[in-house]
């Protein structure tokens, strides 16, 4: 198969272009478009055959749920048995935006978008690609993140390219993600609002709307192999490079300090070893391939960049990647909830 990357105006996205895909989505094939966190891979979120297609060319496991994308909030209501009081106050306050609810499931949903639950994960994006997109389709749009599964989610098109070149219909170029981390994911199909995972819209600041809610285990700490995942992302090893990505946790010399004879130790090994460091760090590092992702003092600038870094890793093609970590407060807690399933929670703490 072919796929066909062509390049679109973010602020005037080109009809034509927007026409001629929403045309292959309604005959069943798979556009990637960007959103304002990280790109999709967008079907026809009603038939059953091309979600189906979404998993193969990701080659995603089939219980892991798909998350539908709504261009307006007439949207909404057609593919939901009911919209709770708590999700429209988070309506209200956050839509559209970088929030996926999680909700009672109507009848016309295909279980391939669910993984079998009653319920189903709805996203309203605020990036004008994707409204217009899924508007011009006239559909609701599965759109899960549009890379290889398990690997890190694309911020570029060109990371769509490498890895789904060759496996999709066609690829929007609009530009890098603003966010750069996936949507905060919040379950409020029961009596009181779930996290399942953390994202720009914060924790503190969903309880500034609805008061306190839960926290799913899953979300800070490794799930069981027998989780019944509600969301992407809560069950399977996710967002990793090639490399094996270890963090390293402690105070701060001491964390630099392990990291630079941990790198010694494996490059006497022959191994080619990367360092994750920050702007404030990453002159501290004597050997290995040292990347910065960010400021620690500005965790938007971490978000923004952890997976183009994580992929770049790749690009290097190093062995191993040692990883500071982050505070888990606000925008922290989507950070580390990304590093530790990335890293497989293999942490070494100093």
């Amino acid at each position: 198969m072919e796929t066909k990357l062509v390049k679109v105006d973010i602020d005037n996205p080109e009809k034509d272009i927007l026409t001629e895909a929403a045309e292959i989505l309604r005959n069943g094939g798979l556009v990637a478009f960007p959103t304002e966190t990280v790109y999709g891979l967008g079907a026809n979120g009603l038939d059953e055959a091309a979600c189906r297609r979404i998993y193969e060319a990701k080659g995603r496991p089939s219980d892991n749920p798909l998350i539908l994308t709504i261009g307006d909030l007439d949207g909404l209501y057609p593919i939901v048995k009911c919209v709770t009081e708590d999700a429209k106050k988070i309506i209200d306050a956050f839509w559209p935006g970088p929030i996926t609810l999680v909700l009672p499931k109507a009848d016309c949903v295909p279980s391939a978008v669910t993984g079998g639950l009653d319920t189903v994960a709805v996203r309203y994006p605020s990036n004008k690609i994707a409204r217009e997109l899924i508007k011009t389709a006239g559909i609701p749009v599965a759109a899960p993140s549009a890379n290889s599964s398990g690997k890190p989610s694309p911020t570029r098109a060109s990371h769509v390219d490498f890895d789904l070149n060759g496996k999709i219909e066609m690829i929007i170029d609009g530009g890098a993600c603003d966010w750069g981390l996936e949507s905060t994911i919040l379950d409020v199909s029961g009596e009181k609002p779930v996290l399942l995972r953390p994202g720009a819209v914060t924790q503190e600041m969903i309880e500034e709307v609805v008061g306190k809610i839960d926290v799913d285990p899953a979300v800070y700490s490794k799930p069981s192999a027998d989780i019944v995942p509600k969301a992407p992302g809560m069950k399977y090893k996710h967002y990793s490079p090639l490399a094996n990505v270890i963090l390293v946790s402690g105070s701060g010399d001491n964390v630099i300090e392990t990291i630079n004879r941990k790198v010694k130790e494996d490059i006497k090994k022959g191994m080619k070893v990367g360092v994750m460091a920050t702007t404030q760090t990453k002159d501290r590092y004597d050997e290995g391939e040292v990347l910065v992702v960010g400021d620690r003092d500005k965790p938007e600038t971490i978000g923004a960049n952890l997976f183009k870094i994580l992929r770049k890793f790749d690009f290097i093609g190093v062995d191993v990647v040692y990883s500071e970590v982050f505070d888990e407060d606000g925008e922290g807690a989507a950070i580390m909830n990304r590093l530790n399933k990335a890293a497989g929670f293999n942490c070494i703490k100093c």
